[in-house]
């Protein structure tokens, strides 16, 4: 019977792991180098060294002085590890992946090991105690041979992979009258590309990627899925983490015009360096055809030196009100931020001038318009055209939506993704809005050796801008919190708080009637739950 119950409970927990590391590699795209990083985080560091892995690795030592206890011990630890997921389980709290085929694949593998461990540690030893030290041991090494089965089932998934990239190709490459326009960059991809969309639907057949479809299989799966012989043109969102990975992505989707967004630091954690990243994105101008159209953000430094060495026919876009027509193709004038949820402002091409309003919220859109307007104009549409189609643009395009929060309390919501420029751009416009000034936010991943420096800068906006900074994480919370109180913060008005109940106890007392919260990255949902009505 206590044989019975020891491997019942620890099948129960183990599979809570299983459910956990899978979630993790599918969450870092199954590439080793974003999985190893997580663990260089604060959160990743407590996965693996917190008090209860310790007390295991005790009771491994004390199974020499006390055998026959262990069993009953792990009887009892487990027991209340299962009963801890079955809490999880009711309160809708538990982390898994996305079932995906693949996802499904690699867990139910994880679980049939799970349900073999005990049985062949029976086989092979019959007696409780060492089942028991066993099965300890087994749970002690579970991150390691969970990850070991999905990475040992890797070349598996990535020939089946092999066969959906080549089906993809071979479709668009049947689609002669098929324009393909590839975006990228370290940023604004995926809002370029909805704004694109949205302009292009207006007078052209489109098809786009979806959400999170940015990579060699989603991109494949678009195509082999949604591409029909009646679209004109392919919007292709391009994302990835190592030097060879955009050049894969255009050896698929075969883009004619490439659209720069924008390069910083970003991934640079699994790049390796920042040249690393700028070659990496430059490739997709590099595998544009001959004839083919560059276009580049000239607001970003990196993205315009990169103009400046091109030698294909190419464009580049200013946001700044200063450029002179002679030095951009398209750029902006008179801009304005209204509080009725629009931009307004004219957008310029040489010798033509539009004026422009746009229900999207935050300045850097105003770069992601841009792009787009850039592309429509060199794909036939005019600036009016173009105006027209812009006012079908939603917030909820954008990369960060306003909504109502509890107690009359402004939610500046950009919990999609997060990075350094967009941070500080958010900054900004929250910088522009009456009432009390809040931030919400995590440490940002995954920077590498600018890390420090980047954190340094985004404390010193904060400490410009914000009345209270509530930082989630602590990796670099010492070099946020510096940097705050250099630039005017208070120390008591800046924390680090892991628990959404007390980041919300804190916003009650601290804000009231039209005061605004900007929340970045990934906060936690529960916290979102609380202060959204």
């Amino acid at each position: 019977m206590s044989i019975l119950l020891l491997s019942i409970f620890w099948v129960i927990r183990t599979i809570k792991t299983a459910l956990f590391y899978a979630y993790l590699w599918q969450l870092k795209n199954y590439h080793v180098g974003r999985f190893l990083d997580h663990f260089r985080t604060e959160k990743g560091k407590r996965i693996i060294f917190n008090y209860l892995n310790l007390v295991k690795i005790l009771l491994v030592f004390s199974f020499l002085l006390f055998p026959k206890s262990l069993a009953l011990i792990l009887i009892i630890l487990y027991f209340l590890e299962s009963g801890l997921l079955f809490k999880n389980i009711l309160s809708k709290r538990i982390l898994g992946p996305v079932y995906t085929k693949k996802a499904i694949l690699l867990l139910f593998i994880n679980i049939v090991a799970i349900f073999l461990i005990p049985i062949l540690a029976y086989w092979q030893f019959k007696l409780l105690p060492w089942i028991a030290i066993s099965l300890l041991v087994a749970d002690i090494l579970s991150p390691i041979w969970i990850s070991l089965i999905i990475l040992f089932l890797q070349p598996f998934t990535v020939l089946a992979r092999n066969q959906i990239i080549k089906k993809a190709t071979q479709k668009i490459e049947k689609q002669e009258n098929l324009l393909t326009i590839g975006i990228t960059g370290s940023y604004g991809k995926t809002t370029t590309k909805e704004f694109l969309y949205t302009i292009l639907s207006e007078k052209f057949n489109v098809l786009k990627t979806r959400e999170h479809q940015n990579s060699e299989i989603g991109i494949s799966q678009c195509i082999l899925s949604d591409l029909k012989p009646t679209h004109e043109i392919f919007i292709c969102e391009m994302g990835a983490y190592n030097k060879g990975g955009i050049k894969l992505l255009c050896n698929i989707a075969k883009p004619k015009i490439g659209i720069l967004t924008g390069i910083n630091e970003q991934h640079m954690a699994t790049f390796g360096s920042q040249e690393n990243i700028i070659k990496a994105k430059y490739e997709l101008i590099e595998s544009l055809p001959e004839k083919g159209l560059a276009i580049f953000n000239g607001d970003n430094t990196y993205c315009l030196e990169l103009y400046h060495k091109t030698k294909k026919s190419k464009r580049v876009y200013k946001k700044q009100n200063e450029a002179k027509k002679d030095e951009v193709d398209i750029y902006t004038k008179n801009i304005e931020i209204s509080k009725d949820e629009c931009m307004k402002f004219k957008v310029c091409a040489k010798e033509e001038c539009e004026d422009f309003k746009v229900h999207v919220f935050g300045p850097e859109n105003i770069q992601n318009l841009l792009g787009a307007i850039c592309c429509a104009k060199e794909l036939g549409m005019s600036l009016e055209e173009i105006s027209k189609s812009c006012k079908k643009i939603t917030p909820n395009q954008g990369p960060m939506q306003i909504r109502k929060g509890i107690n009359g309390l402004n939610i500046l919501d950009s919990t999609y993704s997060a990075n350094p420029d967009g941070v500080i751009a958010q900054l900004e416009y929250l910088r522009e809005l009456p009432g009390k000034k809040v931030i919400i936010m995590p440490c940002l991943i995954e920077l590498g050796q600018s890390s420090k420096e980047i954190h340094k800068i985004i404390g010193e906006k904060i400490g410009e801008i914000c009345d209270l900074a509530i930082i989630t994480t602590k990796d670099k919370y010492k070099e946020i919190r510096e940097s705050a109180i250099g630039t005017g913060m208070t120390e008591i008005d800046i924390f680090c708080l892991e628990d959404s109940k007390e980041i919300f106890d804190k916003i009650k007392a601290f804000c009231k009637t039209g005061d605004n919260i900007l929340l970045e990255s990934r906060v936690p949902q529960k916290l979102i739950e609380m202060l959204i009505k």
